[in-house]
Order: structure tokens, then C-alpha cells, then sequence
């Protein structure tokens, strides 16, 4: 599933040519990379697309500047790392340049190397830090065999209701938590057999509810086993992401 993108890429170093087209900057300047990611880009683990961004990178000539010491690296941060299968319209990287590259000549040679499935959307100067997130949309699709427009109404209020106890697994090992509080807004509609639920999840770094976390319970407080892949799927769609203000991060 990663093939089309894969091909598109090429771990080949910047050419130090390239590189020296741009006018040096000191100190580097920090850019901020608004992306998407839909399609086969979906299926990508956190590490392959590590790997796959390094790989853009170097092929679009992008100058990333990169630490010091015995092993430099660029310096690329991730922000709210997504499941494998979830889609998103509003994915964050933080890197720092250290030639005076324009910001539109980098989204233009970025997108240059990239397919449909995963597009450059912004890119930027930032003003705030990823831990400023504070909350994100989805939508999130249920195919389960069974469902009802009763059962779809029972499953928002139980969502709604404490506790709803999850196992969460951390550095620290694991814990039970509570998931409601961290639930900010759940509504949900059935039709022709589907739920389309719209969500609006915890995203702080002590409180983040990975929406796979909230469709694994709701199978549980709905008494169902296991999806069936021959008749039952889910999907989910991030769609925006919020500070603690309520406005759409940037």
C-alpha cells in the first residue's frame, strides 16, 4: 500500500549545489509543514513516514539544517502521531531551514515529490508550540452488523456517561482511565446501515483520546466481539485540531 508513494521518493542527499543556490541564514528558521494525509498514505506507520518525509526532503532539495555533534540529523518534529488507517486533512511537522529558501518555493518543491494521497496544504513560520494542541474534530464511520437508529442513540448517551473505562499504555505502564472527560462533543446519525458519529476529542499531552481508543469502547458498551471483516469496517477522519481557545491551531 505505501508503493506509490515509496516510488515517488529517493533517500539521495541533498547536492551541495542545490543547497548553496539559497543564501545562508544564521541563526536556522523554523518552518512549520500543514500536510494531508488520505488514500493508501493512510496506512503508513508512525517510522514509515518518518521515512518517506526524510526522503521528500532530500529529493526536493529542501535546506534542512541539521544538528551537531557525532551523529548529525535533521531536527523534524511530529505533531499528534495518527493509528495506522486514519486519515487526516490537518497533519503538523516542525523542521528548521538553514538557507533562505522562500516558504512557497518549499510547499511548491515538497508537493513536486508527493502523490494525491498525500499533499502539502501549508507551509509556514510558527508562532505557537505543539503543545498548544488542545483538542481535534473526526469523523468517524461505524458499518457494524446490527446497528439502529435505538442503538446509535444508546451509544451517545453511554459515551456521555462516566465512567467509560479504557486501558491506556504509557512509559509508566498501563492504567485504567475514564474516557468521558475527555470526550468534549459527540453527536452521531444513523442511515442505511451506517453511524456517522462527529467528535471532538482531548488532544493535550496529558489528556489525548486516540479515536480508536473511543471506537473500541463504544464496540465494547454496545456488547459487540470483534469487527468482522467480511460485513463490519470503521473509518475515521481527523478534521481539524484546536488550541485551548477553541481556535483551529495554526
Amino acid at each position: 500500500m505505501l508503493s506509490e508513494i515509496e516510488k515517488t521518493v529517493n533517500p539521495t542527499p541533498i547536492h551541495a549545489a542545490a543547497k548553496n543556490d539559497w543564501p545562508p541564514i544564521e541563526p536556522y528558521a523554523p518552518v512549520r509543514i500543514k500536510y494531508c494525509k488520505r488514500g493508501d498514505a493512510q496506512y503508513f506507520s508512525h517510522l514509515d513516514l518518518q521515512r518517506t518525509v526524510q526522503s521528500v526532503l532530500n529529493r526536493a532539495g529542501i535546506p534542512v539544517w541539521y544538528t551537531l555533534g557525532f551523529n548529525p540529523h535533521p531536527k523534524v518534529v511530529f505533531a499528534l502521531p495518527l493509528s495506522i488507517g486514519v486519515e487526516s486533512a490537518c497533519e503538523y511537522l516542525d523542521l528548521r531551514i538553514d538557507r533562505d529558501m522562500p516558504l512557497p518555493v518549499i510547499m511548491e518543491k515538497l508537493n513536486a515529490e508527493l502523490t494525491d494521497d498525500m499533499r502539502i496544504l501549508e507551509v509556514y513560520t510558527p508562532v505557537t508550540s505543539f503543545t498548544d494542541m488542545a483538542s481535534s474534530d473526526y469523523t468517524v464511520e461505524l458499518c457494524w452488523d446490527g446497528m439502529t437508529q435505538e442503538k446509535t442513540a444508546s451509544l451517545v448517551k453511554m459515551l456521555g456517561t462516566s465512567p467509560v473505562n479504557i486501558v491506556k499504555k504509557g512509559k509508566a505502564g498501563e492504567r485504567t482511565v475514564d474516557i468521558v472527560p475527555m470526550i468534549q462533543s459527540v453527536s452521531a446519525a444513523f442511515a442505511d446501515g451506517v453511524v456517522k458519529m462527529v467528535l471532538r476529542l482531548s488532544a493535550t499531552q496529558d489528556e489525548y483520546l486516540n479515536p480508536e481508543s473511543l471506537v473500541g469502547a463504544a464496540r465494547t458498551l454496545l456488547g459487540l466481539g470483534v469487527e468482522n471483516p467480511l460485513s463490519e469496517y470503521h473509518t475515521v477522519f481527523r478534521t481539524q485540531v484546536y488550541d485551548a481557545n477553541g481556535n483551529i491551531f495554526h
